[in-house]
């Protein structure tokens, strides 16, 4: 008899291994010092206080994993990590791999008592007790690490998400919990007749304040202060939630697309963005590990179409639409 393939189980015993490689050399600094240009193993080791035998393993397995060149005894970036694994860089992702690292990783060694007993890990890994984001917020410096981390993770989805469906018949658009304000750039840059608020915790503006200056829509576009599911919404007649229902429980997304519709005018619709499972939930992997991640993490999981459908549905929105957009989140759209 042929044995089947053993390469998918191969690679995932070895997957941790490359992730914890990359999440080392970024929370080490590694890609930081060489975004300034090469440097030999000497020079990083004295700067990143390691010892150079060490160090050289780590930096020659960021070079097969593609981050680094290595030619003549040194060391530097490919475009690779300048883009993606740099601080300074306008589309990193180091903010979310620091969270990975410090806060994903310690969490997931206990998935198998998420699973047996249904419910997240921040007590059990941490020690904390509370709101599951007052951990996120828990410092200023913890707060600007995620945030700047999802805010890498819609600069990679949120041009595409506003681009599967025609918003340009909205007036304007009302991220709630829009954290740096992604989403509503790209929708009032992609649609100039178009305004926007981000609606966000008071600690995230001075994030959103930061970004949405660079961006050549920011006259259009206010930062506005409150909690969506305790304050009144700002008027809109298009809202949108990037990436807030899979955080929640059934019970609270009920309340708040309830909310959510009381506010909207008639012909008014929300967005929902969010990594959408297929029918039968075993795929695309991407969403059914972060359904896995919402266990450890939060109170709430990924869903399929359907399911988002019937929830929008019994909250009263008529016409429900999605879109794939080949990207780390999907689009839904609903009418009222």
């Amino acid at each position: 008899m042929k044995l089947p393939d053993p390469t998918p189980v191969t690679d995932l015993i070895d997957a941790f291994r490359r992730s914890k490689a990359m999440f080392t050399a970024v929370s080490m600094g590694v890609f930081d010092i060489l975004a300034a240009g090469p440097a030999d193993l000497d020079t990083l080791a004295h700067r990143l206080k390691a010892q150079p035998p060490a160090l050289a393993r780590l930096l020659d397995a960021c070079a097969g994993l593609g981050f680094l060149r290595k030619q003549d005894g040194k060391y530097e970036n490919t475009a690779l990590a300048d883009t993606y694994l740099t601080k300074d860089s306008l589309h990193t992702l180091a903010g979310y791999i620091k969270y990975s690292d410090s806060v994903l990783y310690p969490m997931w060694q206990h998935l198998d008592d998420a699973v047996r007993e249904g419910t997240h890990r921040w007590r059990q890994t941490f020690d904390f007790e509370g709101p599951i984001f007052s951990h996120f917020f828990r410092t200023d410096e913890a707060m600007r690490t995620f945030m700047r981390g999802m805010h890498g993770f819609g600069l990679l989805s949120s041009p595409a998400v506003v681009e599967a469906f025609d918003l340009s018949g909205f007036r304007r658009i009302v991220d709630l919990g829009g954290g740096t304000g992604h989403l509503v750039i790209a929708a009032c840059e992609r649609y100039m007749a178009l305004r926007g608020a981000v609606f966000d915790l008071p600690r995230v503006m001075p994030i959103a304040r930061e970004e949405l200056s660079q961006s050549p829509a920011k006259s259009r576009i206010e930062l506005l202060e409150g909690d969506f599911f305790t304050d009144d919404l700002p008027v809109a007649d298009l809202y949108a939630v990037c990436r807030i229902l899979h955080d929640w429980s059934e019970d609270k997304i009920e309340t708040l697309l309830g909310r959510v519709h009381a506010a909207l005018p008639e012909g008014g619709a929300l967005l929902v963005v969010e990594r959408l499972l297929d029918d039968d939930k075993t795929g695309p992997p991407n969403a059914t590990m972060q359904s896995l991640n919402m266990l450890v993490c939060t109170e709430g999981r990924e869903r399929n179409f359907a399911e988002y459908e019937a929830l929008l549905r019994k909250a009263g929105f008529r016409k429900v639409e999605m879109r794939r957009t080949g990207k780390p989140v999907d689009a839904v759209i609903a009418w009222k």
